[in-house]
């Protein structure tokens, strides 16, 4: 069967994520959302998302295809209804479509025309930004038990102190001592060639991707998720780093999710708490305008390739889009648009010929290439956020 995952309706809400990738292709808990439906479907995915995402994420259709809606985390109970589906069947949770059989080209699919099946069973849904650190811990379990159930963790040395063994894996290559690892409140998983250093304090959930750091000293709680070669020091507490991205030293990082070849400087610390405890309020990309969280804690959100001085200082519920470079002393704006230069004393244009020397370079150290693909996307956001730098 092809399986094809699409963005839905909440692909503008997860900006400044979802300018540079699919909804598909979020990373929560262990693993991206495709990897999860991937693993669980036993076959590779493709995508429909915006056109200039394209030529990065294409998607391949064949004459029968299902279609999934990547806003949803799959299960068990999900992926056998999934799999148990037919032409012109949908499983729908309460108002939205979760999955559906078609036949026909994209254009033609009328979703009131199919046999419409109700999921009664409990999903987690990635409708905010805020969504991804605050469903982690549920994530890091569910994609815990997925991706160790019938396997046996590598030796756990000596040196390092365990609380609840059984939650704690470490894949092959997995490097630690003299740690404390404390998987009493959530699973703890050290991926391959990952690599903790002395003196690290870990009380789980936490999820440490391939070839991931975390620096001597570290202290780690709630939820946390460490994408694919990140490198993380200081304090941090139910936050998520998407891939290659960077908080290599002291300050605290609360609430938070950062995208891709992001760097935080030396003594970077934002507030996840306001001081009068209020409901905390994040730019809406859809209206404009701060919306409403829900929360009381909420931290920063910052997009792909956007970056940080020393000693930065980021206020509750700041979000931050692509590319952006922020420095200088005080408090920048709560909203930082994508491609901006400067901190509280004002800002600039980030000119794209600067961003790509930087993307450049910093790829190539991860032995990766900043392709014409890459400059397409960041080119086009470039374009489609100058709206937001009226300084």
């Amino acid at each position: 069967m092809n399986y094809i995952l699409f963005d839905g309706d909440v692909r503008n809400a997860l900006l400044p994520f979802t300018y540079t990738r699919p909804v598909a292709d979020i990373r929560i808990g262990i693993l991206t959302i495709r990897e999860k439906w991937e693993k669980f479907l036993g076959f590779t995915t493709t995508t429909i998302t915006e056109e200039y995402l394209e030529e990065k994420f294409p998607m391949v259709e064949m004459e029968e295809n299902v279609l999934l809606n990547a806003s949803f985390l799959p299960n068990k109970a999900i992926v056998e209804m999934v799999k148990s589906l037919q032409p012109k069947q949908a499983i729908f949770k309460g108002e939205d479509v979760v999955a559906f059989y078609t036949a026909e080209t994209q254009e033609e699919v009328d979703l009131s025309a199919y046999e419409q099946i109700e999921c009664k069973e409990e999903l987690l849904k990635i409708n905010n930004t805020w969504d991804i650190f605050s469903n982690n811990a549920a994530a890091i379990r569910a994609d815990f038990d997925l991706i160790t159930a019938g396997r046996t963790s590598q030796p756990i040395p000596d040196t390092v102190q365990c609380i609840n063994r059984k939650d704690i894996f470490l894949e092959e290559g997995a490097s630690l001592t003299f740690a404390t690892l404390n998987a009493d409140k959530g699973p703890i998983y050290i991926g391959r060639n990952a690599l903790v250093m002395e003196g690290c304090l870990v009380r789980g959930g936490l999820a440490m991707c391939e070839n991931s750091v975390l620096k001597m000293g570290a202290k780690i709680y709630g939820a946390t998720t460490l994408g694919p070669f990140c490198k993380v020091g200081g304090e941090v507490n139910n936050s998520v780093l998407f891939g290659y991205s960077s908080k290599g030293h002291e300050g605290y990082l609360g609430n938070s999710v950062l995208g891709e070849w992001c760097n935080l400087g030396a003594d970077t610390n934002n507030s996840n708490l306001k001081n009068n405890y209020a409901e905390v309020k994040l730019w809406n990309y859809e209206t404009q305008r701060f919306a409403k969280t829900g929360l009381q804690f909420c931290g920063l959100m910052m997009g792909d390739h956007s970056k940080c001085g020393i000693n930065t200082m980021f206020n509750t519920g700041t979000v931050i889009g692509v590319s952006a470079n922020i420095f200088g002393s005080g408090f920048p704006r709560n909203f930082i648009p994508s491609f901006s230069w400067g901190g509280s004393s004002g800002f600039t244009e980030y000119k794209t010929t600067k961003v790509f020397e930087v993307a450049k370079v910093v790829m190539g150290r991860r032995e990766l290439l900043f392709d014409d693909k890459e400059k397409r996307i960041l080119e086009h956001v470039f374009e489609t956020t100058k709206k937001y730098r009226n300084y």
